[in-house]
């Protein structure tokens, strides 16, 4: 019998326990001890019912996806039908996750009770993947095809109670503690029950169907804008559509041929590849697991302003108490109201329960003194991008913190380190850059300083998980890693509409390859002021590295701010964010070139479009690289995926560059560099890969 896997008897009860941690993994061995178990519970006279659990955490967060792809064992292909066709019943005790396959083994027992703070889901389409172990075939059985379909293509988790009055759960306990006395009762109670309740024998929840025959064609009309490009959630829909159409088990087979489709295309690699690269980055090079962090029990926030309060919101989504401090009244009153009317707005879009609201207001606490905000564990500074006003915050703070307290500061672009001079203690100051909307967005960009204490980036990495963020590290630059890599971008794609191209034309490109949506409509959602002031600060600061854009900036001259004035790079209805060309851009952008001398042209290729835009940031992702302000190049990756909206199913920038290789982006590049000048000679990295014929994601 495997040590994985565990038979005890409790009277008239067998219990099974899956001991495989961290999270208790379908990995190797655990299918074959499952198998053993209910064997042996079976054969035993003594044992009336059983009880599978989990040791540790979890009950079983699903299968071990570094073994994706690869040949299945006997014993992997057959457990849950042996859990299935069990002579005697089988309860499982679901704590923490029961994902994926742990869920399919979940629905393979005959009945399902869970603490109350469980989550269960088949989230395998967000590695590009389906439920392969007939979870497609149970699950619309068990809750009707429409729930099971919402469940199957987002690949949510649903809470416990949630899954109890979708019919997943049988029962409830009150917490852990309680979890496997309730799951022996339960077991007792069902024990001499027969015939035994299997899932796959009962179609009635599938009828429906008849009253929504057009489930499966609104399914995909609703997700066409979002998984465009891909496959997975279109093969979820098939699979469903099976277990409405077939037999259980040509069901099940369906559902094989469809995964089979799946797990070792590009997109499920791309994917996996991102799912590993984001938990790589929690992994600090010359930080070892000896490092502790600071316990983080409260926060506070400095700035009560459009980041400030998405900050603050943050913590108190994730149940931790901050304080938000403003210097007047008035502003601390506005920063309040817009944190109170995003959440009504959640309420209203059906993302948050309206009792939720003023759990998470009374967690935020306004105040007007420094003074106030002394006791916190960590503070974050969210007030004007100006160095003077972030080194005069951040003086005060070294005056009133708490000692052990974490100093962090939400710059995007400033050095931490001369932010860190304005303090006694630089080895508790660090950059902590939240991306906007705060309160949305996954990044959290960590910013260490040259005299960051280890453990106060452990603290920050830590942090970033509890706020249900993902957190990656870097090193202190202009820019930082994110928004250094993503400025030549930036100007690239202002250089190409000094050329001639249009603004819809690149939009599109760059939507067609997965954005959500164009860089000049991100633009204007923004608010072109933003990038001109930003650019005017630059230029100010390092004059000779400047380089002007003259249509932005002449958009902004002319008022044309974006999505807040009606007009910006497209203009806009009232009321309505749909970009739409302006003709009035077409006579600057024409106006412009004739300015500088530029010939321009009408002949851009979707492809050169694409790959100027994105070799002239794996360019200064090399140079970032070489310099080590980046670990590792899937750290990049991991920035640019939850920071800006770069397609999860292309992998990353990088990764989606070692698709080219660095051989044939060196030669593009000394082309362009011949054609543009020295904007484009390619980085010494980018030079060294592709003679010896490495790739990026080697470094």
């Amino acid at each position: 019998m495997s040590d994985l896997v565990t038979f005890e008897r409790r009277g008239a009860i067998g219990v099974i326990t899956v001991d495989n941690p961290p999270v208790n993994a379908l990995s190797p061995g655990v299918p074959e001890g499952l198998v053993d178990c209910v064997t042996q519970g079976n054969a035993d006279p003594r044992v009336k019912a059983m009880v599978l659990r989990g040791a540790g955490r979890s009950f079983i967060a699903g299968a071990d996806i570094k073994f994706l792809g690869q040949k299945k064992t006997e014993a992997a292909l057959t457990y849950r039908t042996i859990i299935d066709d069990s002579e005697k019943p089988i309860v499982a005790a679901i704590h923490g996750y029961a994902l994926g396959g742990g869920l399919e083994t979940a629905l393979a027992c005959q009945y399902r009770v869970a603490a109350e703070d469980a989550k269960v889901g088949l989230p395998e389409v967000l590695i590009g993947v389906l439920p392969g172990g007939a979870g497609t075939q149970r699950l619309p059985r068990l809750v009707g095809p429409k729930a099971a379909l919402e469940m199957i293509v987002t690949g949510r988790h649903v809470t416990a109670p949630e899954a109890k009055e979708l019919g997943i759960l049988d029962n409830l306990a009150t917490d852990n503690d309680a979890l496997l006395d309730a799951a022996i009762a339960h077991a007792k109670k069902v024990a001499d029950v027969r015939p035994l309740p299997r899932i796959r024998d009962d179609d009635s929840k599938l009828a429906e169907i008849k009253d929504d025959p057009g489930m499966f064609d609104n399914m995909r009309k609703k997700i066409a804008r979002r998984a465009r490009n891909q496959k997975a959630p279109y093969n979820c829909i098939k699979c469903v559509e099976a277990a409405v159409d077939l037999p259980f088990d040509q069901g099940v087979a369906r559902e094989r041929e469809l995964f089979d489709e799946l797990v070792m295309a590009d997109e499920a690699k791309s994917l996996r590849y991102a799912f590993f690269a984001e938990r790589q980055a929690n992994k600090i090079p010359d930080i070892d697991k000896s490092v502790k962090g600071r316990t983080v029990a409260s926060g506070a926030v400095v700035g009560a302003g459009t980041m400030g309060g998405g900050i603050a919101m943050c913590f108190a989504d994730a149940g931790l108490p901050v304080k938000l401090l403003e210097m007047n009244q008035d502003a601390l009153d506005k920063g309040i109201s817009k944190i109170r009317a995003n959440y009504e707005t959640s309420v209203k879009r059906g993302s948050l329960a309206a009792d939720q609201v003023e759990n998470r207001m009374s967690l935020i606490e306004p105040v007007l003194n420094y003074n106030a905000i002394s006791d916190a564990d960590i503070v974050i500074e969210a007030v004007f991008e100006e160095m003077a006003v972030k080194k005069e915050v951040f003086s005060k703070l070294d005056a009133v913190m708490k000692d052990g307290a974490v100093l962090a500061s939400n710059t995007s672009t400033l050095d931490i380190d001369e932010i860190a001079s304005s303090t006694k203690r630089p080895a508790d100051v660090l950059g902590t850059h939240f991306f906007s909307p705060a309160n949305v967005m996954k990044l959290l960009e960590i910013v260490r300083g040259k005299k960051t204490a280890k453990e106060v980036v452990v603290t920050c990495t830590a942090l970033s998980r509890i706020l249900a963020k993902v957190g990656a590290v870097c090193g202190n630059c202009d820019g930082f890693l994110a928004n250094r890599s993503r400025a030549p971008f930036q100007t690239e794609m202002n250089i190409l509409v000094e050329e001639g191209a249009k603004p819809q034309q690149i939009d599109k490109v760059m939507y067609d390859f997965g954005y959500p949506m164009g860089p000049f409509a991100v633009g204007d959602l923004a608010g072109l002021d933003i990038g001109y002031a930003v650019r005017q600060r630059r230029k100010k600061e390092s004059p000779n590295e400047y380089r002007a854009l003259a249509i932005p900036d002449r958009l902004y001259e002319m008022g044309r701010y974006g999505q807040k004035t009606g007009a910006g790079w497209f203009k806009y209805e009232i009321g309505d964010r749909t970009p739409h060309p302006d003709p009035a851009v077409d006579e600057v952008i024409a106006n412009i070139g004739k300015e500088l001398g530029i010939v321009q042209r009408d002949d851009f290729t979707d492809e050169e479009i694409l790959h100027r835009l994105l070799f002239a940031s794996v360019n200064e992702a090399a140079k970032i690289l070489e310099e080590g302000i980046a670990y590792r190049a899937s750290d990049i990756d991991v920035m640019w995926l939850n920071g800006f909206g770069f397609p999860r199913y292309r992998g990353g920038l990088m990764y989606w560059a070692d698709g080219i290789g660095a051989k044939s982006i060196y030669a593009q590049m000394m082309e362009w560099q011949a054609l543009y000048g020295d904007r484009w000679k390619p980085a010494a990295m980018i030079e060294e890969l592709a003679a010896k014929g490495k790739e990026f994601l080697d470094n």
